[in-house]
This record gives C-alpha cells, sequence and structure tokens, in this order.
C-alpha cells in the first residue's frame, strides 16, 4: 500500500465524516470532549503509512551493488555485455544482472513498457518516445559507453575484399546487384546481403544512412543472430554479410577468433575521399572514423532512484568497465584513448 493512497484514504473518511456528520453533534460533541472518531481517525493514519514504510524494506534493500535486475540488450553487443556482466557480478557477489539479447526492436519495447529499466542499444530513444516517458514523469538518462563498428564481411572464396564507399551505397540502394559490375574479372554471381534478423539495429543503420525510405531489394536476407550471418557467409561465396564488429574484434577470445578465421573482413574507403585508401573495422580506424560505417552505444535507464541498474552503468563507464571495452576490440567513450602506430 502506497503513501499516496493511505492520503487518498484518509481524505475520503475525513471528508465523510465532517459533512455526512451534522454540524451540530460535531459542536456538541467538542464540548463534552468527546470526539472517538477523530481520535480513531489519526490513529488509523498512523498506522496505515507506519505499515506502508514497514512493507517497502525489501525494496529498500536495492543499492548500486545489491539486488537482482534484468537488462535488455541488443544482441549485436552480447559478447561485450556478457563479459561486462561476468567482471561486475565477480567484483559484487549480491548483485545480479539477468540479460536479454534480442532485435533492436524488441528491446526498446521492453523499455518503454517498463519491463527492463536498462537498456543496450545503438539507438537514442525518439522525441515523442522521450515525451511520452516524461508525460509519466519517466526521465531517461542516456550514456555513451563505446563505440562500435558495423563490419562487411565475405567468404573466404570471395577475391573481392575492398570496396569504395559509393560502390556499398549502390549495392544497398540496389543500384549494383551483381559481383561483376564491381569487379569484371570476377566469377561470383548475384550479391546476397545478409543481415543478422528483420528487426536489426543493424539493416536499420545502413537504411537511415544511404537514406532508404523503401523496403530493400530481394537479395537482402535475413537469419537470425550475428553468428548465423557469419557462419552462412563463410559458406556462400556470393554473400555479403553485416555483422556488429564486437562479434569479430576481441582477438584474446575463442568465439571471436572462430568467428574471423571463417570470413574476410571488406576494407572500405572513406566517404568523399577517393585517394586509394581503404579501411577495416579496427580500433584506430573506430576512433578516427576513417572506417565510414561506425555508431556509438548506448546504455539507457529509466530508473527512479540508485539502483542496482544505475550502479552498473557507473561501473561500466568507469574506468574497469571502460577497459573491458578496450579489450574486446571496440572503442572506450569514457576514458582518454592513446593511439600507437606499430610498423611491422
Amino acid at each position: 500500500m502506497r503513501i499516496a493512497e493511505v492520503y487518498q484514504n484518509f481524505t475520503i473518511i475525513a471528508f465523510h465524516y465532517f459533512f455526512t456528520k451534522p454540524f451540530s453533534a460535531l459542536r456538541s460533541s467538542a464540548r463534552k470532549n468527546t470526539i472517538p472518531g477523530i481520535t480513531y481517525l489519526f490513529l488509523g493514519l498512523y498506522l496505515g503509512l507506519v505499515s506502508c514504510t514497514g512493507g517497502n524494506k525489501a525494496v529498500n534493500t536495492e543499492t548500486a551493488t545489491r539486488g537482482n535486475i534484468k537488462i535488455s540488450v541488443d544482441e549485436s553487443f552480447q559478447p561485450l555485455i556478457d563479459a561486462e556482466i561476468y567482471t561486475f557480478m565477480s567484483l559484487y557477489q549480491n548483485a545480479k544482472v539477468r540479460p536479454e539479447y534480442k532485435s533492436e526492436y524488441d528491446v526498446v519495447n521492453d523499455f518503454m513498457n517498463d519491463s527492463v529499466k536498462v537498456m543496450v542499444t545503438s539507438r537514442k530513444l525518439s522525441d515523442s518516445q522521450i515525451q511520452y516517458l516524461r508525460d509519466t514523469l519517466v526521465v531517461a538518462r542516456t550514456l555513451t559507453f563505446a563505440y562500435d563498428a558495423l563490419a562487411l564481411i565475405t567468404s573466404k572464396d570471395n577475391l573481392d575484399s575492398l570496396l569504395k564507399y559509393e560502390v556499398v551505397k549502390d549495392i544497398f540502394t540496389g543500384r549494383i546487384k551483381k559481383w561483376k559490375e564491381i569487379n569484371p574479372k570476377s566469377k561470383l554471381g548475384d550479391i546476397s546481403v545478409i543481415f543478422d534478423n528483420t528487426r536489426s539495429g543493424n539493416i536499420r543503420y545502413f537504411k537511415q544512412k544511404f537514406e532508404i525510405k523503401d523496403t530493400l531489394g530481394r537479395n537482402f536476407y535475413a537469419v537470425k543472430s550475428n553468428p548465423e550471418v557469419i557462419d552462412f557467409v563463410s559458406r556462400n561465396p556470393n554473400a555479403l554479410g553485416i555483422v556488429s564488429a564486437n562479434w569479430i574484434s576481441d582477438k584474446d577470445d575463442s568465439l571471436s577468433m572462430s568467428f574471423i578465421r571463417k570470413v574476410k573482413r571488406v576494407a572500405v574507403s572513406q566517404e568523399f575521399i577517393n585517394d586509394g585508401s581503404f579501411y577495416r573495422p579496427d580500433q584506430g580506424f573506430i576512433y578516427d572514423r576513417s572506417y565510414p560505417f561506425v555508431r556509438e552505444v548506448y546504455l539507457i535507464s529509466r530508473e527512479t532512484f540508485t539502483g542496482l541498474g544505475t550502479g552498473f552503468i557507473q561501473w561500466v563507464t568507469g574506468e574497469q568497465g571502460q577497459r573491458i571495452v578496450l579489450k574486446s576490440g571496440l572503442v572506450p567513450a569514457t576514458m582518454p584513448i592513446r593511439l600507437v602506430q606499430i610498423k611491422q
């Protein structure tokens, strides 16, 4: 029972008592100093407030490092978030953070429906979504904690591993549909573009990037996840896959390395610059934006108090959490970066 409910009930009772009882009777009771109803009324209110306070003890046990919460995460960032949660929970034994990995569309829906208090996504809330939350007295707080890139991948059997920015745009807009249109010497056929799912944040990024308002061509196919994209592309030379660099960037992770061995990462030229340079989605090129398909990764919270969700966000954006971002092959957003050029 909330305090607001107790106050409302008290108001109703008080209104009923004072305005249904004749004033003359009240005055008579006052003279005799016998108004037991009022005494019981205030006593009841006091007990109600005490019981409400006592009932909230379980809720108040959640702190920035203690509790049990569920968060919704775009599955593109599963390797990174798994590492962050594992380390956070190892340091804070009384904290349990349960991630649910979904498409970007479903992640945002969970957040807007108040199914979760924290989400991880590459998409900011729209102005209308922010206003809707404000109308319900909720303030969403958004923090950028990492920079990711969308990698284009091909089969090991595909010899075309360098693509101009304009060529990639033409593939997405439907102007280029065959590998021979890119390289006349190619022996491959139609280009099949493979992405993770129909509600993907990866495909949304490219549609916004290239200002595509219509549906994509028939040569665009959705599977179910980033790992399935990698597996499909590795077995099909005609395929051009789209995955988060998060899945193929951690060279210390055995799963990530197994994916890297299966496919080739395509190097892409910069937009508006044709100097013969091509860039892969490596950390240095993500940081300085030489690689053209870079995006921010956001932690968005709707918590109304300093709970475990807030504590997890503070930790991830702090030094320890940012070191995990760096190790994963992405670029930290809240700590200084120093570029080191290694000559072989």
